[in-house]
């Protein structure tokens, strides 16, 4: 008995003693610590690698269009110094214009000379061609400005020329006058006919010149030029004819670097003897401008 009780003894205290459960208990630590640190571990690295993510999607997102806008900031960059290179040419092309139109504006000569604009025959046009003599009388105004040697200022006065300026100052450009003007003088006061009557009305004004008792001549046109056209002026070619001329002091520069391309205007002796033989037909029908 004393053997078998020391042998079941130590067996039962082997069953009894937790030794057994330790690698149990071990092995359910590790079976239990393991997940949860993979899962703590886990949802760590997602919260992690979600949040950077989405950083990173921005970085990505703005590299990408730091990428993609490099080209238009480049051309942008570009257009900008082009526009100030512009900007400053023309900061430069405007202080030379504005010190030579000092230049320019210190070389005009006022001339004493007046030009009147006689605008009474209103009753003989239709609207559309009042509306055509406004438009000439505009363009006088502009020329003048730009003259060397403007007349005196455009002014508009409801009052006749005759109650404004004696008699013996008047000249009244037709081309129905035989006196023909060989200078201007610039003491006088040239009238020139507002009538766009399209030949309608010839000898008009150098009637009324006759009836006002003042004086009359046209401009030497028929001496420096030949046009295939008819010989009409617009007011305001008769009034930058005067202005040039004014400046050049000669009449064949005057007239061609007023008259327009669409008259056919050639100097006289440089008109061939058939267009002289065509135009010699019409001269006489022709010759109605009341301003030339």
């Amino acid at each position: 008995m004393s053997s078998e009780s020391p042998t079941d003894s130590p067996e039962v205290p082997m069953e009894n003693t937790p030794f057994p459960e330790v690698p149990d208990v071990e092995g359910k630590g590790k079976s239990n610590d393991n997940p949860v640190e993979r899962l703590e571990a886990g949802s760590g690295k997602e919260e992690c690698l979600e949040s950077m993510s989405k950083r990173q999607r921005k970085k990505l997102l703005k590299q990408k269009q730091w990428e993609e806008q490099k080209d238009l900031r480049r051309q942008k960059r570009k257009e900008k110094r082009q526009k100030r290179k512009l900007e400053r040419q023309s900061k430069l092309d405007s202080s030379s214009e504005g010190n030579d139109r000092k230049c320019m504006r210190r070389e005009v000569v006022p001339s004493t000379l007046r030009l009147i604009v006689d605008c009474s025959f209103d009753d003989l046009m239709v609207l559309k061609d009042v509306k055509k003599l406004h438009k000439q009388i505009q363009r006088c105004y502009a020329e003048n400005r730009k003259a060397f040697h403007p007349v005196q200022d455009i002014q508009i006065r409801t009052e006749h020329y005759s109650e404004l300026i004696k008699k013996e100052d008047l000249v009244y450009l037709t081309s129905d006058s035989p006196d023909v003007l060989r200078e201007l003088d610039e003491k006088k006061a040239y009238v020139i006919g507002g009538l766009v009557d399209h030949n309608h009305h010839k000898g008009i004004t150098y009637r009324k010149a006759i009836e006002q008792g003042i004086g009359h001549a046209q401009l030497p046109l028929g001496n420096f030029v030949k046009m295939n056209s008819r010989k009409v002026l617009a007011v305001n070619h008769v009034f930058e004819i005067i202005l040039a001329y004014l400046e050049k002091r000669d009449w064949k520069e005057a007239f061609f670097s007023v008259l327009p391309q669409r008259k056919g205007a050639v100097p006289l002796g440089e008109a061939n003897d058939s267009s002289k033989h065509a135009l010699s037909g019409k001269e006489d029908e022709d010759n109605d401008s009341d301003s030339s």
